[in-house]
């Protein structure tokens, strides 16, 4: 009895004096350990990007515009065109048209506003706008590279007429591909035409049809006359306020 509970205490006192892990094991470890850490990143930069950009998430139907790019019955589409309708008691609708990416076969869906719909996340790019020749735009990435890209206008769609000098737009990227270009949602423009002044007061506010540089016609507040300058939304060519 006496040799066993000796033999006990001295196994106590040897694991007790010796650390669990040698200095040469835990060196180990930690090798292993950012070896690890190591091949887990170089593993994630060696999958393909176009796997990981597919990973997007759910917008509803009223943040469909075009140039999102989302998932649709297994496939990957580009909108081209949105259009809001309302049914009365139906509740509204958003038609928009589509065109498939791998195939460039367009189609026509129509969402419930309040339907989940599934965005595909796309790389974007910044890039400074210099000048457009014919149906090709020309811009430059600046000020990384200064290196200059053409893309065709359709790309912007009816976006272009606003496209200015310095002006600093979006590429949209998926897969390798361009998908489309944006410019920004709130444009300085000066007004080259306007209506007079309407007389008389009314209860309703009244706007008046002005022309700006561009050649777009806007709906602006009576007080806006010619040679002012006004801040415009791209996406409905809306008035928003003097510039």
């Amino acid at each position: 009895m006496q040799i066993a509970r000796r033999r006990f205490f001295q196994t106590v006192l040897s694991c007790c004096s010796s650390p669990p892990f040698s200095s040469a094991g835990i060196s180990t470890l930690t090798r292993r350990r950012d070896g690890l850490n190591l091949s887990l990143h170089r593993a994630t930069l060696a999958v393909p990007w176009a796997a990981l950009q597919s990973r997007g998430a759910k917008i509803l139907g009223t943040d469909v515009r075009p140039g999102k790019i989302v998932q649709r019955k297994g496939r990957i589409y580009q909108v081209l065109k949105a259009q809001h309708t309302q049914h009365g008691r139906g509740g509204a609708t958003i038609q928009v048209e589509l065109r498939d990416v791998d195939t460039g076969n367009k189609v026509t869906e129509r969402f419930r506003t309040d339907e989940a719909i599934e965005s595909v996340f796309v790389e974007e790019k910044s890039f400074t706008y210099l000048y457009q020749e014919g149906n090709l735009v020309t811009l430059m990435d600046r000020p990384s590279t200064f290196e200059q890209v053409e893309v065709q206008k359709e790309m912007f769609g009816k976006a272009a007429a606003y496209l200015k000098e310095d002006m600093e737009v979006t590429l949209q990227y998926y897969d390798n591909k361009l998908m489309s270009a944006s410019i920004p949602l709130r444009v300085k423009c000066k007004v080259v035409e306007a209506q007079p002044n309407a007389k008389g007061i009314t209860a309703s506010p009244q706007y008046k049809r002005v022309v700006i540089d561009n050649g777009i016609t806007v709906l602006a507040p009576p007080f806006v006359d010619i040679g002012e300058e006004i801040m415009v939304n791209t996406t409905d060519d809306s008035y928003i306020t003097r510039a």
